[in-house]
């Protein structure tokens, strides 16, 4: 075999191998009935902030922890843990993608995405914005 084959058929391999890597982490929009199932699968949630419960966010106590409930697409409600904090203008979603796992009868979230409405256009929705836990606390 020529040179060259052998590198063609090499990086083919390779491109192969990071296609099956990539599928094979990704994670999958769901609700919490699905994470709930896989306690160790990340999962990203889509669903609404329950403006009726309460927000616990105290940095006093812990600047790295926002506690609050969210009710997804099917309907259930739960609660939630973000290692992070409390994102600016987070009563104001109007929609949120959770990405994280259910593990200790709460959802962690390690990502937040918000959709809110926009200020600058009345009636029209506003971008998504993300917050991670390490961007959160600085």
């Amino acid at each position: 075999m020529k040179k060259t084959h052998i590198l063609a058929i090499l990086v083919i391999a390779i491109a192969i191998g990071a296609i099956m890597t990539t599928v094979s982490d990704s994670s999958t929009y769901s609700n919490f009935s699905e994470a709930i199932e896989n306690p160790g699968k990340e999962y990203h949630v889509v669903g609404q902030l329950d403006k009726e419960a309460e927000l616990i966010y105290d940095p006093e106590v812990d600047a790295n922890l926002f506690t609050f409930n969210m009710i997804d697409n099917k309907g259930d409600n739960h609660l939630v843990h973000f290692a992070g904090s409390k994102p600016q203008d987070f009563e104001r979603s109007e929609q949120i993608v959770l990405i994280g796992k259910y593990e200790n009868d709460a959802f962690q979230a390690s990502k937040i995405l918000m959709k809110c409405p926009s200020k600058y256009n009345e009636g029209q929705s506003g971008e998504m914005q993300e917050f991670t836990a390490e961007t959160a606390s600085s």
